[in-house]
């Protein structure tokens, strides 16, 4: 399996440089993994799709302000620090440009002194491991110098960091959104509930992989990156009762399949859990946890168009996506949205 099988052509001119501002009038693509059949929504439309009984599982995950642009003391050189991975304590996980500027030792300054991180392991791909120093609330200090921290491809400012945030989010720790939850609003999760549809959470803190691209011809070689998850008792009982029940488990995210495919696999069962998961979902993959997935358009040849091809079959995402962009539809982080019944 090559991982060119999963390119298509994206004009840049689909690639969301904004979020909507009402969340839930984004376009909704529908593509029944069975027949291949499409159907143009909007994402409001996703709660006629959604039965009694039925679990809708979100990731609660909180985006870091973790972009930080300081100086190297020695020198003033200009460095940017995004924070992926709290280790242990002050320890973080970290990527850097220019990483050749940091050797162990080194020590980058933020706001005048109020934040400084000395680099103590130097690793390869950009990523150092850093000691933070500072005084106070480390999260009080990010949100007055950091920024969120946005893919590549968007290329203007964020005008309201919390467009970036889904509406549930709550547990701090990511370095990027996971997207396909933008879509919510309360109202429409409130609705969802009405329908005595059930909502509950999982937690998975997005890392490094998400910006990095898949980089080896054959897909099987490709090294995923590790996250940190958390399953409660409370959740993993409810969803042993969805299945119990034959209801179905809807996924929003892939992100959060990853959380759920991830303890089935471990353990043969729902059951409260944490650790850290690197699974790759590829075409071959058989699910045993998710049933349907809300997510987002994604990037070409990425881990995450393999996950939803794994879901949907590869050929029905490919003609989706062509159909997709021939529709106009908005793409990536930003963009529109898909579900995949």
């Amino acid at each position: 399996m090559k991982t060119d099988d999963f390119d298509y052509n994206l004009p840049d001119e689909l690639i969301a440089q904004t979020p909507l501002l009402k969340r839930d009038e984004a376009r909704l693509l529908v593509l029944d993994k069975k027949t291949g059949e499409i159907e143009h929504k909007h994402f409001f439309d996703i709660i006629n799709y959604l039965e009694a009984g039925d679990t809708l599982v979100l990731n609660d995950t909180k985006v870091l302000p973790a972009r930080l642009i300081g100086e190297k003391e020695q020198t003033k050189a200009v460095i940017e620090i995004l924070l992926l991975k709290n280790i242990e304590k002050d320890n973080w996980e970290c990527l850097v440009k220019p990483a050749r500027r940091i050797k162990v030792g080194t020590i980058v300054s933020f706001g005048n002194g109020i934040l400084k991180a000395k680099c103590i392991k130097e690793l390869a791909d950009g990523i150092r491991h850093f000691t933070l120093i500072y005084n106070g609330i480390l999260y009080e200090i990010l949100e007055k110098l950091g920024t969120m921290p946005l893919p590549p491809y968007i290329h203007k400012k964020l005008e309201d960091q919390s467009y970036y945030q889904t509406v549930y989010a709550k547990e701090l720790g990511s370095a990027a959104a996971p997207t396909a939850g933008l879509h919510f609003t309360n109202e429409l999760l409130e609705q969802i509930k009405k329908k005595n549809v059930n909502i509950c959470y999982v937690t998975l803190h997005v890392g490094l992989g998400t910006f990095r691209p898949v980089s080896v011809e054959d897909v099987t070689k490709h090294k995923m990156h590790s996250e940190y998850y958390y399953m409660s008792k409370e959740v993993s009982d409810l969803l042993k009762l969805t299945k119990k029940n034959n209801k179905k488990i809807i996924s929003v995210g892939t992100t959060t399949t990853r959380v759920l495919e991830t303890v089935m696999n471990t353990y043969h069962e729902f059951k409260e859990c944490s650790g850290w998961t690197d699974i790759f979902i590829y075409p071959g993959y058989e699910f045993k946890a998710v049933d349907q997935l809300i997510t987002n358009f994604h990037l070409p040849k990425s881990t995450l168009i393999m996950l939803v091809s794994a879901l949907a079959g590869k050929e029905n995402i490919l003609k989706a996506y062509k159909i997709a962009v021939d529709k106009k539809y908005r793409f990536f982080s930003f963009g529109d949205a898909m579900f995949i019944k």
